[in-house]
């Protein structure tokens, strides 16, 4: 098949080289985007008396027409073709004949592609974003049903103090929201135009770039030409952003697996998000989150791809941005994938609040308060400090916990003890007691959870 572009070469090319140099097998994905730039491009021609008003409006309804019979299935991409733009392009000028011919004035593929990539992964964050709250949501619902069960709270994986399932979920909300926040972020500096750079240099025609970027929903234009069309910064903090986003779920996904597991046995996944052994008929197995946590290296691997790719360039366009799409789609494809598991898998997980108290009692994470309580009664904190661990040791020594020991046996520590002990160490009280903005007290958790949806309706 004759090339589009043939005439400083024939553009017969080898069939391996074909093969080699074609994109629509994935740049398929943005016939949309790409035909709706070309409709606002068509008209901007037209505007502009570029092409007359009759040319314009032909093009604009043939584009339409190219677009809905994909959308309806009629019409079947051409593989042979070597990449979106020059199959509409084609389809459109076997259509139209010679008319067809005209849209491509005043623009190139280098700038046609950094339109379409831009308006493509607008729309993906869209896509994105709404998964993220959707996840924000059910991890807040579920904190806000367990705003007061106990759990113990670990540093370096060893139980440490006393906190509330429903503050361990909130810092995953907290995180999400973050992730919301970049991608808006990201979505702000992508949406710049650059149709209207042309090849590199921009255009002798008098075109009108605004009127393009206002009729596919820009907030300007690309400044610079030769940056127009190479500035590939925006897919490159997109992957930065989900890559971002993708370790949260990974370090969440890390601990429903060791929530789940007989040893802690905190949660239990629904049977609608585990597996089973194919021998072992007692397995349940979090597939799911182990499946999130494997396919966060997938996303970390898209990034470097990119950077990679783009590190070396000159200015402007070259072929190897061509590599771009397939680690961005990746990316974008495998983020909404685990988003879409993983708000359904935490809405339908049940938590095991008998055993998270369990767990909560047995590791004198009450040590702090008992600390604190001297501290409370005059004593200096590392004194008091020191004490505690003692007692503590004394409990390991003797099999007991703070809770069952006498009143007797703590005066032989301090005479600062009291009666007043058992409460000042309940785990209720230690809790409840956290009341500095940002901790496990239930008010305190109450609060963050307002935070969350007040930023959710914003």
């Amino acid at each position: 098949m004759a090339k589009m572009w043939a005439g400083r070469t024939d553009g017969n090319t080898n069939k391996l080289a074909d093969d080699f140099n074609s994109s629509i097998h994935f740049d398929c994905k943005m016939y949309k985007q790409d035909i709706l730039g070309s409709v606002a491009h068509a008209a901007m021609l037209g505007a502009k008396g570029i092409i007359s008003g009759a040319d314009a409006d032909t093009l604009i309804e043939g584009l339409e027409g190219i677009l809905n019979d994909l959308e309806i299935g009629t019409l079947e991409f051409d593989m042979t073709c070597e990449d979106i733009h020059m199959f509409v392009e084609q389809e459109l000028t076997s259509r139209l004949g010679d008319v067809g011919k005209k849209l491509h004035t005043a623009r190139s593929r280098n700038d046609q592609v950094a339109l379409d990539i831009r308006m493509y992964l607008r729309d993906r964050i869209d896509t994105i974003s709404a998964l993220i709250r959707e996840l924000i949501i059910a991890v807040t619902n579920k904190a806000e049903e367990h705003k007061a069960s106990i759990m113990p709270g670990y540093t370096h994986l060893q139980r440490a103090q006393p906190i509330t399932f429903g503050h361990h979920l909130m810092a995953y909300a907290m995180m999400l929201l973050r992730d919301l926040d970049r991608l808006s972020d990201c979505k702000k500096r992508m949406n710049f135009s650059p149709i209207g750079c042309c090849a590199l240099a921009g255009t002798t025609y008098d075109t009108d770039r605004h009127f393009e970027a206002e009729k596919l929903g820009f907030d300007g234009i690309c400044r610079n030409s030769l940056d127009g069309v190479s500035d590939r910064d925006f897919s490159a903090e997109l992957l930065s952003a989900l890559s971002i986003m993708m370790m949260h779920l990974s370090r969440f996904s890390e601990e429903i697996i060791l929530w789940s597991s007989w040893e802690f046995k905190f949660v239990e996944l629904s049977d609608s998000f585990t597996t089973g052994s194919s021998i072992m008929p007692q397995k349940k197995n979090p597939d799911m989150a182990e499946l999130v946590r494997g396919k966060t290296g997938r996303v970390y691997g898209d990034l470097m791809s990119l950077l990679t790719v783009l590190k070396g360039l000159p200015l402007a366009y070259n072929k190897d941005m061509q590599e771009d799409k397939e680690s961005v789609f990746d990316a974008c494809d495998t983020a909404e994938m685990c988003l879409s598991v993983f708000a359904p898998m935490i809405h339908e997980m049940s938590i095991c609040t008998d055993n998270m108290k369990k767990a909560a009692q047995g590791g004198f994470i009450n040590a702090t308060d008992l600390a604190d309580y001297l501290v409370k009664k005059g004593l200096p904190f590392r004194s008091a400090y020191k004490i505690s661990g003692q007692i503590v040791a004394k409990c390991i020594a003797e099999g007991k916990i703070l809770e069952t020991l006498t009143l007797s046996e703590y005066k032989e520590f301090s005479d600062l003890f009291e009666d007043d002990i058992y409460n000042e160490i309940s785990l209720e009280t230690c809790v409840s007691k956290r009341i500095s903005e940002g901790g496990t007290s239930v008010s305190s958790v109450e609060s963050q959870i307002a935070f969350v949806k007040a930023e959710l309706n914003k």
